[in-house]
């Protein structure tokens, strides 16, 4: 009788002493599988520190800091992520235990957690699900970022002296609704790049998503506008925000992204404000533009428009003005975004381990 397990695309033989993956052979260190192994035999019960130096490291005395670094190093091999556990998850001050649900081909083990007549295709339509639900949720934050926007930009407008054409309430309305439908684009992008990132299971792949996301959006929304306006107007705005602004604002989000799995809430929060608004002032400094600047442009363009800025641009001065405004919006857009995501994800993570535990219970 063999003492073998299968779970998601992985299959472990204790008795073989082998890890594979989709067939494939993985190399473990001979510790971390013994550890390995001791988790997955638990199949979801708590397995104490205490037990894994027992039964792992068999009385040689060793650091907590070995067990962590074992865990860490598992978790990058079957490529999970702390912060959302989908195999190894962290019992604050207590242990660990395997979260997966487990084909066993013996009865070596205990009755599965969950019933499993399809693990893979249960944890591909679970991974599937996550992605859409943190995807989402950036971008619904990032709207709030837009409506905040909005209407601070909005009273900015409609505070101009009155001129022949719209009233300000229709500056008002116009520009709270603008700026909500670019934000929400932005978040479609740079929050679904985060969110597929996400899946790769190491958070720093969140840098990358953000910035491929951003660029993606970025560079269609300048081809479509810029388009959509000559031919409208018969002329070009100019060089309206698109791929390197997006590129730039979606990479320092998914840093920032990277940073909240770390952190409490708010930190990560204010984390993300600082490291948007950041990306926002060297946007500026460097000869990009964000909405603010994108705007100005097209006022510029177009002498006869009722949209005017200088109120804001001439609040410290024809550079910093520009560069504030881009900091305020990197900031808002990152704050708004990964308190969205971060709160997701969290729920998520709550809800796995709720529904784990009620399934385990007596």
């Amino acid at each position: 009788m063999t003492d073998s397990y299968r779970f998601d695309v992985w299959h472990l033989d204790a008795t073989d002493r082998r890890l594979t993956r989709d067939g494939a052979p993985v190399d473990v260190n001979a510790r971390y599988l013994d550890a390995l192994v001791l988790l997955v035999r638990a199949n979801g019960r708590l397995v104490t520190k205490d037990r894994f130096l027992d039964e792992v490291w068999r009385g040689v005395p060793v650091t907590d800091e070995a067990l962590t670094q074992c865990i860490k190093t598992l978790r990058r091999t079957l490529g999970d992520d702390a912060s959302r556990p989908r195999f190894i998850e962290t019992v604050p001050k207590h242990g660990y235990r395997f979260v997966a649900a487990i084909v066993a081909s013996d009865a070596a083990v205990p009755e599965p957690i969950t019933p499993v007549p399809s693990i893979t295709a249960t944890a591909i339509g679970e991974r599937r699900r996550d992605t859409l639900l943190l995807g989402g949720a950036g971008t619904v934050g990032a709207g709030m970022a837009g409506l905040i926007g909005g209407l601070i930009y909005g009273f900015a407008g409609a505070a101009q002296p009155v001129q022949a054409g719209p009233g300000a309430a229709s500056v008002l309305i116009v520009m709270l609704c603008l700026t909500i439908l670019i934000a929400l684009l932005g978040g479609v992008g740079v929050a679904f790049g985060i969110a597929l990132a996400t899946r790769a299971g190491d958070p720093r792949w969140r840098i990358l998503g953000g910035a491929v996301g951003g660029m993606v959006v970025g560079a269609i929304v300048k081809l479509l506008g810029i388009d959509a306006i000559t031919l409208l107007f018969g002329r070009s705005p100019g060089n309206v925000t698109g791929a390197l602004e997006g590129l730039a604002l979606g990479a320092a989000v998914g840093l920032a992204a990277w940073f909240a799995t770390r952190m409490a809430l708010r930190r990560a929060i204010l984390a993300a404000s600082v490291i948007g608004g950041l990306a926002g002032s060297v946007i500026v400094l460097t000869g990009g533009r964000l909405f603010a600047g994108s705007l100005m442009l097209l006022s510029d363009a177009f002498p006869g428009s009722r949209l005017k800025f200088g109120a804001l641009t001439e609040i410290a001065g024809n550079t910093l003005g520009p560069t504030l405004a881009g900091a305020f919006e990197g900031g808002l857009f990152a704050a708004c975004l990964i308190a969205a995501i971060t709160l997701a994800e969290r729920t998520i993570a709550a809800t796995r381990r709720d529904r784990l535990a009620a399934v385990s219970a007596p």
